[in-house]
């Protein structure tokens, strides 16, 4: 590693100095090593995962032939009870075949706590959780040298079958690497952000062969907006991740999915009505995960036990259920593309798995949420869509389609994501026609589980450690720190009866988007912007027109003794880059002016004083 930093300090950031390269080209450079390095990455898991699982299952059957083999094991005991009269010989032989796959969980729970254990010990930043973290507080740096330890954890606990997904340690490996990177090259803390979300973009691209999806997942999980300024180097280490992918996978999608056929309007309500469903579902799952998580924390056992209870509960239910071993990719697979399967089948699965991935993750086996909510999602959907079939004949229902539209919805209502729900459904099918029944349940689910759950499974962990985000910030740290601490009191402003052009002049000098607009006795009345003069050049008069005629009256205020976390809530209300600071003894009495760059600054002081500095 020490050579590795030698030269990465070294020779190639001399190199990129030596080109004269602007920064961001010099960031864009830094994106592609990460995207590539990500879809490496996660290229190498996959491998990993997929040979520990068919070498640990290969050897007593696969997990969707347990089933069978448990009938057959059966059928032989009660033969060899008729033919020898010897209830004991049947027994026994039922016994030791259920025990050889009821306790592989069990085992991958043992291996994998030790590992955790040994190498990994006690993380702060601990799933997407703490990557969102370590974005927000902590400059995006993250314990890099864990990565390798976490990699093979996670895929010891997909091998062994615990109900958990590869998606999350595919982003992981990504968001890790990109931290490697900047950290590395020692960056700043705004460039190392950027590469985190360059990296987690990548590890999605590579898992789902869906880079646009990775691109907003990146920005509306790990950044928390949609960052004109991250979006270059996100989008390029997404897309140079995929383009590995399918140069060394193919080009299809991690699911076969169907044709689509949106048949009559009378679909869109029984859409609705799964979006609800699975919002409810969804709600339930982040619930469990909170109530997992805190029975797990309270029990006072070794951690490297743990994982084996979780384990030996995962071995019981896939003894009746085996499709919940490991990623369920091969049940989804089959429920899309028309696979018969009951309706109790499909419920019962989709409700093992919402209960038993909770409690494989709070016990401490590493693997993902991200797929198991598709799985339960699909199942749900498919199970919908099969009573719906059979309620309503004439209207040709598709039940693969529900199980399709099932799958974004469970997945929007559990991480709070609805653009990167849409997105990696369309990504998968390239058919515009789903994306109307889509937004129906998206919408749905999204709501529902928000009103029943505001915290995502992603920031629940987060929540109980104090710490809530909107928009990548944490607002409990912005608490601390009052406008009149951060705002401007030098403002340039406008009079009621300038001229536009003179308007023109003084935003094109301060490189605002916007400035107060006074009357003749001082007494705010509203602010101009550059989309009020640019309506106003559509008009009859255009520029000959009075700042007073054109200008926003409808103003958001904001007060000097409110906190600056107030504000940010405020200006989210309408998307705006900057409040008007009033008095509140009279609101027309301007004392100054609050801007996002404001905010950002009060941000790192607020870290500051909490002892979090990146620096």
């Amino acid at each position: 590693m020490n050579i590795f930093r030698r030269f990465s300090l070294g020779k190639f950031t001399l190199w990129l100095t030596q080109q004269q390269l602007s920064e961001s080209a010099i960031l864009a450079v830094i994106a592609i090593f990460v995207g590539i390095t990500s879809g490496v990455g996660v290229w190498l898991f996959k491998k990993l995962y997929d040979l520990v699982y068919h070498t640990v299952f290969d050897g007593i059957g696969t997990p969707l032939g347990l089933f069978h083999q448990k009938q057959i094991i059966l059928r032989i005991s009660a033969d060899l009870v008729h033919w020898t009269g010897f209830n004991k010989i049947g027994v026994a032989l039922g016994y030791i075949g259920n025990g050889m796959f009821i306790f592989v969980p069990v085992i991958g729970g043992l291996v994998v706590g030790l590992i955790v254990h040994f190498f990994i010990g006690r993380e702060r930043y601990h799933g997407i959780g703490g990557i969102m973290e370590a974005v927000s507080l902590s400059g995006g740096r993250l314990p890099y040298k864990k990565i390798p330890a976490k990699t093979v954890a996670s895929a010891l606990s997909i091998g062994f079958g615990a109900s958990v997904g590869p998606a999350d340690p595919s982003i992981q490996v990504g968001a890790y690497l990109g931290s490697m990177f900047g950290q590395l090259l020692r960056l700043s803390d705004n460039r190392i952000r950027t590469l985190v979300a360059s990296g987690a973009a990548g590890g999605i691209a590579a898992a789902f062969n869906a880079p646009i999806t990775g691109l907003f997942f990146a920005l509306e999980i790990i950044i928390g907006e949609l960052s004109i300024n991250a979006f270059g180097a996100v989008a390029l280490a997404a897309v140079v991740s995929s383009v590995f992918t399918q140069a060394i996978s193919g080009t299809q999608p991690v699911f076969h999915i169907p044709s689509y056929a949106f048949n009559s309007a009378w679909e869109l309500p029984l859409y609705l009505g799964l979006g609800m469903l699975v919002g409810l579902g969804a709600a339930f799952y982040i619930r469990l995960h909170h109530l997992t998580r805190f029975v797990f924390d309270k029990w006072q056992a070794p951690r490297w036990l743990k994982p084996t209870v979780a384990g030996l509960a995962v071995g019981l239910v896939g003894f009746y259920l085996p499709q919940v071993f490991g990623t369920g990719y091969d049940t989804i697979d089959k429920i899309l593309n028309g696979k018969s399967l009951t309706v109790t089948l499909l419920i019962s699965l989709a409700f093992a798995k919402l209960v038993l991935t909770p409690i494989c993750i709070s016990s401490g086996f590493h693997g993902g949420v991200f797929a198991p909510a598709l799985f339960s999602g699909a199942m749900l959907g498919g199970a919908y869509g099969l009573i719906a079939e059979q309620l309503f004949p004439s209207l040709n229902i598709s039940p693969p389609a529900f199980a399709m539209v099932g799958m974004a919805a469970t997945l929007a209502g559990t991480v709070h994501a609805p653009i990167t729900s849409f997105i990696l459904l369309f990504e998968m099918t390239h058919d515009y026609r789903i994306i109307l029944p889509l937004m129906f349940a998206v919408n749905a689910s999204m709501f529902l589980s928000w009103h029943l759950q505001r915290d995502s499974v992603y920031t629940l962990g987060l929540t109980l450690k104090g710490i809530r985000l909107e928009q990548g910030r944490n607002v409990d740290v912005l608490e601390a720190i009052t406008v009149k601490k951060v705002m401007i009191t030098e403002i340039a402003t406008l009079r009621y009866s300038d001229s536009l052009k003179m308007a023109v002049d003084l935003l094109k000098r301060t490189q605002y988007h916007g400035l107060p607009v006074l009357n003749d006795v001082d007494e705010l009345v509203g602010i101009i912007t550059l989309q009020d003069i640019n309506r106003s050049q559509n008009s009859d008069r255009g520029m000959e027109r009075t700042v007073g005629e054109i200008c926003t009256r409808e103003l958001l205020v904001v007060y000097p003794d409110e906190t600056v976390s107030i504000a940010l809530r405020r200006i989210r209300v309408r998307d705006v880059s900057q409040l008007p600071v009033v008095s509140r003894d009279n609101q027309q009495r301007l004392v100054g002016l609050l801007r996002s760059t404001d905010i950002s600054q009060a941000y790192d002081l607020a870290l500051s004083h909490r002892g979090v500095n990146s620096a």
